[in-house]
Order: C-alpha cells, then sequence, then structure tokens
C-alpha cells in the first residue's frame, strides 16, 4: 500500500514515421506470394493498423530523453531536483554503460541523481514506477524520473530482411516473427513525487506482482540497436499469459480486498485485439473498460502502459476521482497489478 506517492507529471513523444499494416505487407510481398499467404491478414487479426519507427540512428537515450525534456519543460520543473532516474526500455544504447547514463548526462541532473537502467521487457515501465514508488514511501527519495524510449525501426528493418531473404521460412515457421510485425515505438517519461511536494491528485494506490518463469522460452530477442531480431511462440506465450494475469489479477482482489467493480479503467499492455478479448474475458471484466494504442502505435513495449495511460488522460476519458488498474504481462513471464486514483 501507497500513501504518499502521486504521479506529479508525464509527457510522450511520437515517433517520426508510422509504417501502416498494408505497407508493412507490401515490403513482404515476394514472402507472402511464395507462402499464399492472404494480404491483410495482419491487420484482420490484429487489429493494428500501424506502428510508429525512428529514423535510423536514433539511440532509445534520445527517444527517452525527448520525452524527459518535455515533461520538465512544459511542468517547469528544475532538472536538479530529481533524485531517482530510471530508464526502463526494452531498447537500450549499448551492453554498457546504462543507457540512463546518456539520459543523465542530456537532462544535466545533479551529479547526487542516481540512475540505472530497469530492464524486464514490456513491464519495464510500470516495475520501475512500483520501485521508485516504493523508495519514495520509505523516505529515501523525493522525487523519481521514469522514462522509456522504445525504437521499433531495427526488428522490423531486420525482420523484413530475414524474411526476404531466407527462403527455407515456412508457413509454419514464419509464425515465430509474427509478433516482430506488431512491434511500434514511442517515448514516454512520468515524475513520481512525494505528495507533499505536489498538487497532483494522481495517487498510487497498491501494486502486486507474480512470476512464471518456467515460461522464459517463449519469447527471446537479441542483438544491438542496428541488429535487432526476436523469435515468439505467439500461441503459448498468448494463453501462458493470460493465465499469469488471471492468477495475478486474484491475488490482487484477494490482498487488498476488491472485487471486479473496484475500477471504472483498465490500461493494459497493448498486443492485439486477440489477446485483449481472451484476458478480459478471461478475468472476467467489462471489455469495455479498457483503452487501446495499438490501431495507431502497435505494441509499444515498455512504453505502452503509460503512453495508453496519458493518451486516456488527455482525451479526458478519465475522470477526477476514479480508480484505473494498469494492467500489465511481459515475457518471462512476469505480471503486475498497480491501483491508481485519478
Amino acid at each position: 500500500m501507497f500513501k504518499n506517492v502521486v504521479i506529479d507529471s508525464y509527457s510522450y513523444i511520437d515517433p517520426k514515421i508510422f509504417l501502416t499494416s498494408e505497407e508493412f505487407e507490401a515490403k513482404l510481398s515476394s514472402v507472402y506470394e511464395r507462402l499464399k499467404l492472404p494480404f491483410g491478414r495482419l491487420e484482420l487479426q490484429t487489429s493494428i493498423k500501424s506502428r510508429g519507427m525512428w529514423q535510423s540512428g536514433t539511440r532509445p537515450s534520445d527517444i527517452s530523453s525527448m520525452a524527459a525534456k518535455k515533461l520538465l519543460k512544459d511542468n517547469n520543473i528544475d532538472p536538479k531536483s530529481i533524485d531517482l532516474l530510471i530508464h526502463s526500455s526494452v531498447c537500450r544504447d549499448f551492453l554498457e554503460p546504462s543507457t540512463s547514463s546518456y539520459i543523465h548526462n542530456n537532462l544535466d541532473l545533479s551529479p547526487h541523481c542516481i540512475s540505472y537502467d530497469l530492464s524486464n521487457a514490456c513491464l519495464g515501465f510500470v516495475n520501475a514506477m512500483d520501485l521508485a514508488a516504493k523508495q519514495i514511501e520509505a523516505g529515501f527519495i523525493k522525487k523519481a524520473l521514469i522514462v522509456t524510449g522504445e525504437n521499433s525501426g531495427p526488428l522490423i528493418e531486420q525482420t523484413i530482411k530475414r524474411l526476404n531473404e531466407d527462403t527455407s521460412i515456412t508457413r509454419k515457421s514464419i509464425k515465430k516473427f509474427f509478433a516482430n510485425l506488431t512491434i511500434g515505438s514511442a517515448g514516454c517519461a512520468f515524475l513520481l513525487t512525494h505528495k507533499d511536494l505536489s498538487s497532483s491528485s494522481i495517487t498510487i494506490d497498491n501494486s502486486l506482482s507474480l512470476t512464471d518463469s518456467k515460461s522464459s522460452n517463449l519469447c527471446q530477442g537479441n542483438g544491438s540497436i542496428d541488429n535487432l531480431m526476436m523469435e515468439t511462440d505467439s500461441t503459448t506465450l498468448l494463453h501462458a499469459g493470460v493465465e499469469l494475469a488471471s492468477k495475478t489479477w486474484m491475488d490482487y482482489k484477494s490482498n487488498f480486498n476488491i472485487d471486479n467493480d473496484h475500477f471504472s479503467h483498465f490500461i493494459t499492455h497493448q498486443v492485439g485485439i486477440a489477446h485483449t478479448a481472451l484476458l478480459f474475458d478471461k478475468l472476467e471484466i467489462d471489455i469495455n473498460k479498457n483503452h487501446y494504442t495499438f490501431f495507431k502505435y502497435g505494441n509499444t513495449g515498455s512504453a505502452a502502459v503509460p503512453l495508453t495511460f496519458i493518451k486516456a488522460m488527455e482525451n479526458s476519458k478519465i475522470s477526477k476521482g476514479q480508480k484505473v488498474c494498469l494492467m500489465g504481462i511481459g515475457s518471462g513471464l512476469h505480471s503486475i497489478m498497480m491501483g491508481i486514483t485519478c
């Protein structure tokens, strides 16, 4: 339980390029024709109409820094007042040093500001919120800046190249690359503070996490900033993830003594329409309470939950005082539920 933590402010930035599902499939026309795959299947199966990409050479630290600078400028926040910086992306600049090192320098943060990367697939941002909230609640820090900068460009480009050049790929083996075709890009930043330092009414109330590490082999990505590749057992991952989320939801409700009507809104990780429908059916929650960004942005990794929350707030979909559940599932497998009052 948290009693002293608020989301003081937030920001996001859009990628410069959006690739439609139709354009994506056109780049794979030779593969589609060779394997006799129906054009239009990508959008039909996922409802993802487009996904974002950054210009070649854009680093994750650049994306996170742009989102953070926008937050600091728009809210007139002194960078030197930040106590903790966490970069939470799937994407990172290098194996070493931490991507947060570059963001720390780009933002001209105080030497006393702790910074590090927290990587946990698509759950990184919410995990970072949870960790920062616990440090604020315990009195170790007052202000934490959580950032993410996801860039799908290298993965998309490498996937297109692999599928077009590897003639050994069959209708069956191409399935492990299907998730790659849904990945998008975005940059987000949240500032979490002690309630005494903010006029914000958005409180972080509680959180609970569960892990199913036996399923860690279902989605694996590897490579460098300019050469990424990911292979996913999408069907097995879907069902294992929903099962873990169901267990997390049951534990969460029991632990905090709430029922399915407690929340007015749900902000979930943005995978696609089939995943969402199965998840809400399993949890027995009204799917109309959910919010979406995958139609335009695709699966934006660790940026999916914060981006969708920001969009819902900007579009006045969430009213002051309403309860919101941030609900995430990430490869590994990991799941987290976080309660917020707006």
